[in-house]
């Protein structure tokens, strides 16, 4: 109960975190559907994540320097005003071109938002750090269930409509911030360009930061590709990756946190990364009925590593938050932008299982790092 006695500035932010997790999951069910639209293949439309996470990986290093000269209420203003803005021109688009270019500035806004949002809340919650990394993971969750549900209902209509109907939600959450939020202080001292970056010479950090890389190619490998052999039409795209995202957001909020404490994060990151490889593996070797199966239990292992990572990247170095936080996701958001391009591009050319085993390998070479680099990671293998 203490979790949800949260000020309103915590849930305003909240809210608007959850409709810009939404924007990941939106797209999936309605890909073919764009696809279709746009006379595109599926490695073109993949683009849509790759330009999107990729510009939100880069970015994160400004993210920083910016909030740190114009204080986190700004921030989070001009994030939201910048992914209003694309997300409404991405539902003009006239070619795929378009629509990957529109993707990639909301990327950027998407990344002034979702880094500045974490520190926000964590600043501003009450409860201490691990309650509101756990309200942050549950956004996610719950912004990355809804999607696809969203994304079905208005693609159905119109593949343009979801980018619309995100628009005018992120234009609700502009709103609640504006008015809830109090404005927060420019810190006194200015984070340096250099100083997510500088972060990631901390062995304990950059341990987790690749060893996220590999679980969010994994991880993303599920998200972008699998539409495109599931065989069915956007309401049934939708209600798979919402019972994913169910899973998701259930294992964050409530898998993570007692397993933390009865095994220490580092296992639960090797358990979660195993659980994941053997999804992967199921998804690869099944008919129809069981790519939905495991496709939907894989929201389990990555709802599970969402928090532990977050939670491992805030704590595993003496750097401050926001920095910690900017380098780690850099470099595991690479991860997102580079699988549903290779992924996609694979199951086209090669075959449709061998995704999936790339998705597999990477789970193996994550818990590889972890496991060669356990010496830099301290205090998290530790129980209770």
């Amino acid at each position: 109960m203490s979790l949800l006695r949260q000020p309103m500035s915590v849930w305003a932010t909240a809210f608007a975190a959850v409709i810009a997790f939404m924007g990941i999951g939106l797209v999936d069910p309605i890909l073919p559907s764009i696809a279709q639209g746009l006379q595109a293949t599926p490695s073109q439309v993949s683009l849509l994540f790759t330009s999107y996470f990729l510009v939100t990986a880069v970015a994160m290093l400004v993210t920083g320097w910016v909030s740190s000269r114009i204080g986190g209420k700004r921030t989070l203003l001009l994030g939201l005003t910048l992914v209003i803005v694309f997300a409404a021109l991405a539902g003009t688009s006239g070619s795929v071109a378009e629509l990957v270019g529109f993707r990639a500035g909301w990327g950027l806004g998407n990344a002034l938002f979702v880094a500045t949002a974490l520190a926000v809340i964590v600043g501003a919650a009450t409860g201490g750090a691990e309650s509101a990394i756990i309200l942050y993971e549950a956004a996610l969750g719950l912004g990355i269930s809804a999607g696809p549900l969203v994304g079905a209902l208005l693609g159905d209509w119109n593949w343009r409509a979801p980018f619309f109907g995100t628009a005018t939600l992120m234009a609700v959450g502009f709103v609640l911030i504006a008015t809830m939020l109090r404005s927060t202080p420019v810190p006194e001292v200015k984070t340096r360009l250099s100083a997510p970056l500088r972060a990631l010479a901390h062995g304990g950090l950059s341990t987790t930061a690749f060893t996220a890389l590999f679980y969010n190619f994994a991880f993303f490998t599920v998200l972008a590709f699998t539409p495109f052999i599931l065989g069915m039409d956007a309401y049934g795209i939708g209600a798979v990756f919402f019972g994913w995202g169910v899973c998701v957001a259930l294992a964050s909020v409530f898998g993570a946190p007692p397993l933390q404490r009865r095994l220490g994060s580092v296992n639960v990151l090797h358990l979660a990364l195993a659980v994941l490889a053997v999804c992967q593996v199921g998804i690869a070797l099944s008919g129809h009925a069981g790519i939905i199966v495991f496709t939907i239990a894989s929201g389990v292992p990555i709802g599970l590593c969402n928090t532990v990572f977050t939670e491992s990247a805030m704590e595993v170095s003496d750097a401050p938050r926001p920095v910690a936080s900017a380098g780690y996701n850099f470099v595991r958001w690479m991860g997102g932008a580079l699988a549903p391009f290779v992924a996609t591009k694979l199951g086209e050319e090669v075959g449709v299982a061998v995704p999936y085993v790339l998705g597999a390998t990477c789970c193996l070479v994550g818990m590889a790092i972890l496991y060669g680099r356990r010496q830099h990671l301290g205090a998290l293998a530790v129980v209770g």
